[in-house]
């Protein structure tokens, strides 16, 4: 005898049913019938599901308008046992960020920094919570009441950070942030393009990272640093040897092949592994200590995030390395004393003795912005000179100047502004450049008179 639900499906599955009723029913049935295979993992589960599905969609004769047996088995399957529909979006090559605010609230943040809210949402807070937990559970996290917020990585580019009841209200579901880092070619040509920065600032920047001058990118969330910091790694060049360090996610792709696919250059890419026990946790600090040990030239660090990272850092740059990194600041200024509250954290020094450490160990620091029209700018590169007195002795050496934000008639803006050099570099760090092998040829436009 058919159950009450059975009589409704039946009566309805030929028309007028949606796309919610129909997954609603295909979930009714497999978690009664066929759990163990829900549950299963590996290529052969996931087969055996999505044929038992078909099977189950052509007997009930399900269909919608405009979608095939193999299409809606697929979008089934998706939302019974995969990533639902943000598969689609955390794959596709212009997407930055997938934010999640809510169950039903679900925007983009495309490459070009535009966001955009989309269509797709999922049908209630539980059936968010499930495609998220089954998201973390790919990468060995585990999302519940005692642990409600959580940070994984769903690949070596792609991380995951989310919060659920009851750090957020039960009727909203979870929120998560998804970053998703696409490895594209960064070039000279394409920062030239976007308005990034001017011939000259982009070949300072290169001296600076062949020639042993090491440099601190600062800036906002979604400013710009990683897109700087990879181009400037690709231009070590190929005789030095290059080691990354990056939190959880690969962001870096600086491995150089020619076309038959022989590896050109010296790179290594490292990644943290955060772990419960304290004695398997390999952190930025940890992976530092290691790689002093392999005699790289370059030391490319995604982001200063502690107290231990930014004070050992800063000490490979006083010994002899070249260090890249990024660190989170409000302005170029700001960023030596963001440096010394980070090492504060752990280390009892004096103020002024940290701040003199950051300025030795990083001369350059480079400020990125995102404006108002989403470009993205280098917006200052300064020389840091000294620590004097409580105050930092520098030299802002280019600067982007903001003319006016001019909003066109369907509401898009436009910001209008120039790129200025403003002072040369000093003497010091000409000498330093000098001594690490430049040519005054190349050394010649970083001196010329300004204007």
């Amino acid at each position: 005898m058919n159950t009450l639900n059975d009589i409704f499906f039946t009566a309805t599955a030929s028309e007028g049913i949606s796309y919610e009723q129909i997954l609603s029913d295909v979930q009714r049935y497999f978690s009664e019938n066929h759990a163990a295979t829900i549950a299963g993992e590996g290529d052969k589960a996931g087969e055996l599901l999505r044929e038992l599905m078909t099977q189950y969609l052509i007997k009930r004769k399900y269909a919608l308008e405009g979608m095939s047996t193999e299409a809606l088995c697929a979008r089934l399957y998706e939302d019974m046992a995969g990533y639902s529909f943000l598969r689609k979006w955390i794959y596709m090559p212009d997407v930055e960020e997938v934010n999640i605010n809510a169950y039903n609230d679900i925007e983009i943040i495309m490459n070009s920094g535009r966001s955009i809210k989309i269509a797709d949402k999922f049908s209630s807070p539980q059936h968010a919570i499930d495609v998220v937990r089954r998201m973390l559970n790919s990468c060995g996290m585990v999302i519940d009441d005692t642990m409600p917020s959580v940070v994984g990585f769903l690949d070596k580019n792609i991380r995951i950070s989310v919060d659920k009841s009851p750090i957020v209200d039960a009727d909203v579901g979870l929120n998560a942030s998804i970053r998703i880092v696409n490895q594209q070619t960064v070039t000279r040509d394409k920062l030239l393009a976007s308005g990034s920065g001017t011939e000259e600032m982009l070949d300072f920047l290169t001296a600076c990272i062949r020639y042993g001058v090491s440099v601190c990118i600062a800036g906002s969330t979604g400013s710009g640093k990683t897109t700087i910091m990879a181009w400037l790694l690709s231009q070590v060049p190929n005789n030095r040897r290059l080691i990354t360090i990056e939190e959880g996610s690969r962001e870096f792709d600086l491995v150089k092949r020619d076309a038959d696919g022989n590896i050109l250059n010296s790179v290594i890419h490292l990644l943290t592994r955060p772990h419960e026990n304290p004695a398997m946790n390999i952190n930025q600090d940890f992976l530092l200590e290691r790689v002093l040990r392999k005699h790289p030239d370059v030391i490319g660090i995604g982001e200063m995030r502690s107290a231990a990272e930014s004070l050992a850092a800063a000490e490979s740059s006083r010994t002899g390395h070249t260090v890249c990194t990024t660190l989170h600041s409000n302005n170029s200024v700001a960023s030596y004393r963001r440096m010394m509250t980070l090492a504060k954290r752990k280390y009892n020094m004096d103020d002024s003795i940290l701040m003199q450490i950051m300025v030795e160990a990083y001369p350059v620091v480079i400020f990125t912005k995102q404006l108002e029209d989403r470009s993205r700018k280098i917006m200052e590169i300064i020389e840091g000179q000294d620590f004097v007195d409580g105050k930092l002795i520098y030299r802002t050496l280019y600067k982007y100047d903001v003319a006016d934000n001019i909003i066109g008639e369907s509401g898009e803006v436009r910001v209008v502004g120039t790129h200025k050099k403003l002072q040369n570099i000093s003497d010091d760090l000409k000498k330093r450049f000098l001594d690490n092998g430049i040519s005054h040829k190349e050394l010649r436009q970083f001196v010329k008179e300004v204007n």
